[in-house]
């Protein structure tokens, strides 16, 4: 089983370029990066130093629900290329560790998969998770903070 690295949907990001809110109604802030730790959910790299960068609460979920997760993102500020799905880690994946956590098909959290779990080891525990029936796919999110980084399916 492959498993793939896919990034924020260009059309949720492509609403937000364009001057749409954010999943709270709120219009992105703007920052400029002072270097590491702004990573953007859409190209899945880092925010360079001197970039601008859009702040917003970000529900990578297709509906409100108790298990719809909101949270803070970064964002480029001027559109960028989406991630290409692949195997390989996404380069804004650079701390020791990062919880991955399963979700079923009705997008709610399916209890016992979440584990704080070491970066070598993301893509088989995303495997194991997703040979499951009741895992439709896996998030990535930061093992301190909890922020959404992204999404994971089978390819």
């Amino acid at each position: 089983m492959k498993v793939v690295f896919n990034a924020m949907p260009t059309t949720e990001a492509m609403t937000l370029w364009e001057g749409g809110s954010d999943a709270y109604g709120l219009l992105p802030e703007t920052r400029t990066s002072d270097g590491a730790g702004y990573p953007c959910r859409h190209c899945l790299e880092n925010v360079d130093a001197g970039e601008d960068l859009l702040v917003l609460a970000y529900r990578p979920f297709p509906t409100l629900q108790p298990y719809a997760e909101t949270g803070p993102i970064f964002l480029h500020k001027r559109p960028c290329r989406r991630h290409e799905a692949s195997g390989a880690l996404p380069a804004i994946l650079t701390s020791p560790d990062y919880i991955v956590r399963g979700y079923g098909h009705d997008d709610r959290i399916v209890y016992g998969t979440g584990a704080v779990t070491p970066i070598d080891q993301i893509p088989e525990r995303a495997a194991e998770l997703l040979a499951r029936p009741d895992v439709a796919y896996v998030h990535v999110r930061s093992a301190r903070n909890n922020c959404y980084q992204c999404r994971i399916d089978i390819d």
